[in-house]
């Protein structure tokens, strides 16, 4: 994989590393997942219980956007850097509430944080790129012409 070329690419490729790495624990070890988030785990589950289903679901995407967040990464889609600063704000936002309603414990506040300091790191990272002219994705060569073709 290449690394990447600019500060906002370094920020997503973090990102994305880390929720591949955190959706691969919510697939391999679950239970693990939850105490890391602060979520209790009981010995048995009761019938109609599907936190494993909910968190196998969750898991997957994390996991899914990783792979996604490393892809923009290689191709260095500013676009797409862009998007998930307003995506990830909103994240911060939701979860946030999410606590302060007693709707997650508190520990999960640092899910929200996570996602609010990257928002902010990635739109520092746009901001200095843009700055000192940073890399733009790597334009595709234009086909030849016919004339130039004949020469």
């Amino acid at each position: 994989m290449k690394l990447p070329r600019s500060v906002a690419g370094w920020t997503i490729a973090v990102f994305g590393v880390l929720a591949l790495v955190m959706g691969g624990v919510g697939l391999l070890w679950p239970e693990a997942q939850l105490r890391m988030l602060g979520f209790e785990v009981p010995a048995t589950r009761s019938s109609g219980d599907y936190t494993g289903t909910f968190l196998l679901a969750s898991s997957m995407a994390a996991f899914n956007m990783g792979v996604y967040y490393l892809l923009a990464t290689v191709t260095e889609w500013r676009a797409f850097y862009r998007f998930t600063v307003v995506f990830r704000l909103v994240t911060f936002t939701v979860f946030t509430i999410a606590v302060l309603a007693d709707i997650a414990p508190e520990r999960f506040f640092g899910v929200a944080a996570w996602e609010g300091l990257g928002a902010v790191a990635t739109a520092v990272g746009l901001r200095v790129d843009a700055r000192r002219g940073a890399p733009a994705a790597p334009a595709t060569p234009a086909p030849a012409a016919p004339a130039d073709a004949a020469r």
